[in-house]
């Protein structure tokens, strides 16, 4: 019997690879490289678009670094790949886009249980199959999917621009990371508060690019675009992606504000504008950015752009093993399910994967508990819940600690240290 994975993202790569592990022939579809969206250029698979960085890598103290350590465990691609093309990002987990997607995509082609069609799938499968087309669902098989599920939910993320290293001005920018951890990751660029000022005033009457049935409402926070942020406040971007607090040059300085830019690539010619994810025309961004003085003529290697997501109302569709309640053998999994983000979206379709592959043995699906990031997030999509939107990992959706523990540092090593050993005690349960 083969395996339909329809959709070779973060998490319908995970999903092939784990049933492939397995000994479980499955079909890989994907529109690549015949076609692309919107906002995906790279033909390889696993393409990251928003950012370059799977976020925080502290396994105690970030519920991302917790929930990568729980998909090494379980033998994560994504994580693999990570490790294979990492740059340098301070605390965080960063790499080089197209050697990451390269490597996801040299491991799916070069399986032997892993046969590649590139064809566009418009409708939702009525035999085994995972569905993991992510927030760029094709129009065709969107509405089947809502056909299924009784109506879908849009919103809109957006990407930063990214701009060439040798375009700065170095006089005015320097390396370094917050608090000093982690060496010299980061390029700050900082703004004193007249040029901070002018800053926030263009960027809230600079153009935005039109988008149709785009609804703010709809904007999730963990995407915000920078000009929204700036919209609730004049200082609102100093307590965010700009806050200047543990950054300061090397003759000890402090500044009103800081930019930070983050590789983009492993040499080091590239970088991103750190949380400037926005919607601005492409010219506007230019015009607004080149306000900040590192960033005088600076060289636009991408502008950033937003792009529709899509989810399901997974609590009313889906069961804690992401399968359809109207036919378990059909699962979904990443962000088309309401799990937000690079790290999560891969974890679901490890665990999708591993919930079909049990059924497929004949085994009802063993779930990690709430007790693990990926057990919380399970139990996210698919626990009651009214007014239903996408969830990062994060501290707060764990099963609350067993004793009072008020320190926060310490009380989320206690819960990392329980998440742990909860998900080595579910890997001993799988088949």
């Amino acid at each position: 019997m083969k395996i339909k994975v329809i959709g070779a993202g973060l998490a319908g790569s995970e999903a092939a690879y784990t049933l492939a592990e397995r000994g479980v022939e499955v079909e890989l579809y994907d529109i690549k490289p015949k076609s692309f969206t919107p906002a995906h250029s790279d033909e390889n698979f696993g393409e990251l678009v928003c950012s370059n960085s799977l976020k925080g890598s502290d396994v105690y103290q970030n519920a991302c670094g917790l929930l990568k350590e729980e998909m090494r465990v379980l033998g994560s691609l994504t994580m693999e790949a990570a490790a294979n093309t990492a740059v340098p990002a301070g605390g965080a987990l960063a790499v080089d886009r197209h050697k990451f997607a390269e490597y996801i995509t040299a491991k799916l082609k070069s399986h032997k249980n892993i046969k590649i069609v590139c064809e566009e799938v418009k409708e939702v499968p009525k035999e085994w199959s995972i569905i993991a087309t992510g927030p760029l669902t094709s129009d065709t098989l969107s509405a089947s999917i809502s056909g299924i599920c009784g109506g879908q939910l849009h919103f809109y993320d957006a990407s930063a621009p990214v701009i060439s290293r040798d375009s700065l001005d170095f006089t005015k920018c320097f390396f370094g990371d917050r608090y000093g951890k982690g060496g010299d990751d980061y390029i700050n660029c900082p703004l004193n508060k007249e040029e901070y000022d002018t800053f926030v005033t263009e960027l809230l009457n600079a153009e935005k690019a039109v988008l149709h049935e785009f609804d703010k409402r709809e904007i999730f926070e963990g995407c915000m675009p920078v000009e929204v942020m700036a919209s609730r406040g004049k200082e609102s971007l100093r307590f965010a992606n700009l806050k200047p607090v543990g950054l300061k040059d090397k003759d000890g300085n402090r500044f009103y504000a800081v930019l930070q830019l983050r590789k983009e690539n492993a040499v080091g010619t590239a970088y991103n504008l750190v949380g400037c994810q926005t919607n601005l025309k492409f010219g506007e961004q230019k015009r607004v950015f080149s306000l900040i003085p590192a960033l005088k003529d600076a060289e636009y290697l991408r502008y950033g752009v937003m792009h529709r997501n899509t989810f399901i109302n997974s609590p009313e569709c889906l069961n804690a093993d992401f399968s359809l309640k109207s036919n378990e053998t059909v699962f979904f999994a990443g962000q088309i399910t309401g799990v937000e983000g690079y790290v999560e979206s891969a974890a679901s379709g490890i665990l999708a994967a591993l919930h079909l592959y049990e059924k497929l043995c004949g085994r009802t699906p063993v779930i990690p508990d709430d007790t693990t990031v990926s057990g919380a997030l399970s139990a996210h999509i698919s626990g009651a819940n009214a007014n239903f939107q996408p969830m990062n990992a994060n501290f707060g959706i764990l099963r609350p600690a067993e004793k009072t523990i008020r320190d926060k540092k310490l009380r989320y090593a206690y819960l990392a240290e329980r998440a742990l050993e909860s998900i080595k005690e579910y890997k001993e349960k799988l088949i």
